[in-house]
C-alpha cells in the first residue's frame, strides 16, 4: 500500500472523501453487518475512520486498523475520549488480533489498494467469530488506468464473481456480491470527471467453521463504466 501518499493526504482526507462518495455507502455496509450495540467490529484500511464513526454511533465497539501513521493519528484525534474505540497502525494482511476476535469485519475502498485481495479477505475472515460477518464495499472493475498514478490504486476495481470466489475460498458462507446504486467519483488529468460503480460484498463465518458446499454464492454482474446508475458527486 502507498503509505507515503496516504500520510501526505491524511489531514485533508475527510474533505477529499466527501467529493468521492457519501454516507449512503457507509449506511449500506453497516446495515449488512447486522451488529447490535456492544458487539465488536474491526474496520480494516480505516483511513480517518469513515466506517468507524458510523459504527460507534450505533454503540458498536470498534478496532480500526490502517497502515498509514498519519491516518491513525487523525483517527485518534477525531475519536479522542470515545469509549469503545481503539486505533492501530498495522498491515491488513497481518492483522494484530487473535483468531475469532470480532463479530464483524468491514472494509471500505481498501481492497483495491492491497497487493493480494484474496489474502486480505482470508485475514479478515480469520479474526471473525463463528457466525461473524464480513462486509466489503469497493470499486467495480473499470478501465481508468490513470488512477494507478493519481490515486495510487493497485487494482482497477474487481469483477463481482472474483470477489465472491475469494470469499468462498476463505471458507465463508452465504456469500453475496451486489451493486449499491452508489458510485465513487473523482477527477483525473486524463479523463476529467469519472464515476465508478461500487459493489457491496457480504458473507459470514459458518457457525461450525466448515464450508457449506451447498450454500449459495450470489454475484450480480458488474456494471460497465458507462451503465452504472450513479453520477459524479457534485463538489
Amino acid at each position: 500500500m502507498a503509505t507515503g501518499y496516504f500520510d501526505q493526504v491524511a489531514p485533508e482526507w475527510d474533505v477529499m472523501r466527501k467529493t468521492m462518495f457519501d454516507e449512503r455507502i457507509r449506511d449500506q455496509a453497516i446495515a449488512a453487518a447486522r451488529l447490535a450495540p456492544g458487539q465488536a467490529a474491526v474496520d480494516v484500511g480505516a483511513g480517518t475512520g469513515f466506517l468507524s464513526e458510523g459504527l460507534l454511533a450505533q454503540g458498536v465497539r470498534v478496532a480500526a486498523v490502517d497502515e498509514s501513521e498519519a491516518m491513525v493519528a487523525q483517527m485518534r484525534r477525531k475519536f479522542a475520549g470515545r469509549t469503545g474505540f481503539e486505533a492501530h497502525k498495522g498491515d491488513g494482511l497481518r492483522l494484530p488480533f487473535a483468531d475469532g476476535s470480532f463479530d464483524a469485519a468491514l472494509a471500505n475502498m481498501y481492497l483495491h489498494h492491497v497487493g493480494s485481495p484474496a489474502v486480505a479477505i482470508r485475514e479478515m475472515a480469520r479474526v471473525l467469530r463463528p457466525g461473524g460477518r464480513l462486509v466489503i464495499t469497493d470499486l467495480d472493475q473499470h478501465d481508468h488506468e490513470e488512477l494507478r498514478a493519481e490515486h495510487h490504486d493497485r487494482w482497477m476495481g474487481f469483477t463481482r464473481p472474483d470477489v465472491a470466489a475469494w470469499m468462498a475460498e476463505a471458507g465463508l458462507a452465504s456469500v453475496a456480491v451486489q451493486g449499491t446504486s452508489e458510485c465513487c467519483s473523482t477527477t483525473t488529468a486524463h479523463a476529467g470527471a469519472v464515476a465508478i460503480g461500487v459493489f457491496l460484498a457480504r458473507a459470514e463465518v459458518p457457525t461450525d467453521r466448515t464450508v457449506n458446499e451447498s450454500a449459495p454464492v450470489v454475484a450480480a454482474a458488474s456494471c460497465a463504466p458507462t451503465s452504472c446508475s450513479c453520477s459524479p458527486t457534485p463538489p
